[in-house]
């Protein structure tokens, strides 16, 4: 950890004088010079004691050799924006004498609130410490923990050395998930009662229906012409379970939301599909985020990933989602048209009358289509100011999706997602807010 030079080691100590440190050596400089003025030895031998503690202060800590190592735990590692998240320090002294007095201070952006420091008296041979601090932030995003600094002091407080260690670590701050009830939505009940919702996708996942007999398959499933073909007995495959898939479309448009931070309706529909998605996870779809930039997260089944996997990574993708400069929904509707028969929950902004048209007509692609629309108008407090500014539009846009077969939702500026996706329940015919109400 120090330079092998004693000279390098003594400016290195030198740089890293206290106030005390420095304050010592000033005094011994000035009593060495006044004792040579007066002609005082004793004078003269209380200023070289005076200068030389705080340099043999500064050449012990520069070339002190601890051998330290440290660690770095989250609890959790995906903290939910609003809730604490708690950071656990492990330091280790690997070598076989103790250690002095040692400084720890941990780098965290600001955001997450002040810089933990900690002292540590002594540390014997072989031996550890653990340390922990809380962390907390009300803005989703992935925040960089460390590394790990060590700050080197002698027992007189006259120098001290910085010492940082390379390791650091991640914080991921994940949008707010909210529990949302069990509803029946649109077009999972109809053919076979409730498992619909397992066959929604006509796809399999699976297309090879053959493999070799293995001891305890039922003869019946024997397909004798592949034995004959093969020359060893070969099963018929089970059919393996069909999934339904989902896709949680959300609209990141600049232009397509209000307001600003936490309480912006960006922030209000980034939350809603994290809800959604994580609920229909949960129910056994094959969920996947996509976002009116054409960029998706893919759910699971694809590429080895399970249900936790799919959950955690689309909670990371949501929790760096941020707004983009496009002016419409095009570049999501390749990947919706590719998705094949499923259901579409959209968390919409401020739609106009042609991107609610190009919605409309994607419908018809869908097993079952759902659409929180954003009444941006509640967010920039112009429904407060003037109630019929722009209210006639949005439910323009609302019967417009209706009548093309969506189940709108629509929001207003402090409303509920649980309460909203209540009224997803396909069996009921109301739906709050409805644009009836104000006409």
């Amino acid at each position: 950890m120090a330079s092998s030079d004693p000279t390098s080691g003594l400016r290195a100590g030198l740089r890293g004088l206290t106030t005390r440190g420095r304050s010592f050596l000033a005094a011994g400089v000035t009593a060495v010079i006044c004792a040579y003025v007066l002609g005082q030895d004793a004078l003269l031998r209380v200023g070289v004691l005076l200068a030389a503690l705080p340099l043999v202060a500064a050449m012990v800590v520069a070339n002190t050799r601890y051998r330290v190592a440290s660690g770095r735990r989250l609890s959790p590692r995906r903290a939910v924006a609003g809730q604490e998240a708690r950071v656990h320090l492990r330091v280790d002294n690997v070598s076989r004498v103790p250690t002095g007095l040692l400084l720890l201070e941990d780098k965290v952006p600001y955001v997450l609130g002040p810089r933990p420091r900690f002292v540590l008296d002594r540390v014997e041979p072989r031996g550890h410490r653990e340390v922990s601090y809380r962390v907390r932030s009300d803005l989703r995003g992935r925040y960089p923990l460390g590394p790990l600094q060590l700050r080197l002091s002698d027992p007189f407080g006259m120098c001290e050395v910085n010492r940082s260690f390379s390791a650091s670590d991640v914080l991921t701050v994940v949008p707010q998930v909210q529990a949302l009830p069990y509803v029946r939505l649109s077009g999972e009940w109809v053919g076979q009662g409730e498992s619909r919702s397992r066959t929604l996708a006509l796809a399999g996942d699976d297309d090879v229906i053959l493999r070799e007999y293995r001891p305890g398959d039922d003869l019946r499933r024997v397909h004798w012409k592949s034995t004959a073909r093969y020359g060893e007995l070969m099963v018929r495959r089970e059919e393996q379970p069909q999934r339904a898939r989902a896709t949680v479309l959300l609209d990141t448009r600049e232009i397509g939301h209000r307001g600003t931070g936490p309480a912006s309706s960006f922030e209000w529909a980034v939350s809603c599909a994290a809800s959604v998605a994580v609920h229909l996870l949960e129910r056994g779809y094959q969920t996947q985020l996509l976002t009116d930039t054409g960029q998706w997260v893919p759910g699971p089944g694809t590429g080895g990933n399970s249900g936790a996997d799919a959950s955690g990574l689309i909670l990371d993708a949501l929790a760096v989602a941020d707004l983009s400069d496009g002016g419409g929904l095009s570049r999501a509707e390749e990947p919706l048209r590719a998705g094949g028969e499923g259901l579409l929950v959209a968390v919409l902004g401020e739609l106009d009358e042609a991107q609610t048209a190009r919605l409309a007509r994607l419908r018809s692609r869908t097993g079952g289509a759902i659409a929180f629309l954003i009444d941006t108008g509640t967010w920039a407090g112009l429904r407060m100011l003037a109630p019929d500014t722009g209210g006639d539009e949005f439910r323009a846009r609302v019967r417009q999706l209706r009548a093309a077969g969506w189940t709108v939702l629509p929001v207003g500026s402090g409303d509920s997602v649980p309460d909203l996706w209540r009224a997803a329940d396909g069996a009921k015919t109301t739906s709050p807010y409805r644009e009836e109400a104000g006409a």
